[in-house]
């Protein structure tokens, strides 16, 4: 999965973007996916539907978030 809706960040910059605390705050706030803005979204910024898809450094990255350790 490369980029689901052209709105969301190419899935190459996934790992980047959830070392930015700014940009998980920004999908937070406005309660849409990084990846496809689908809404409904966890502290890692990413939907339900999303996360079955991320490597497992990003997997580790999103853990971290929803642990509230962050990047």
């Amino acid at each position: 999965m490369d980029r689901v809706n052209s709105e969301g960040i190419p899935r190459e910059q996934l790992i980047y973007a959830l070392t930015q605390p700014k940009m998980v705050a920004h999908a937070r706030r406005r309660n849409g996916c990084l990846l496809c803005r689908a809404k409904g979204v966890n502290e890692a910024g990413l939907c339900a539907s999303c996360i079955p898809f991320l490597s497992r450094e990003e997997l580790k990255l999103m853990e971290r978030w929803m642990a509230g350790v962050g990047p």
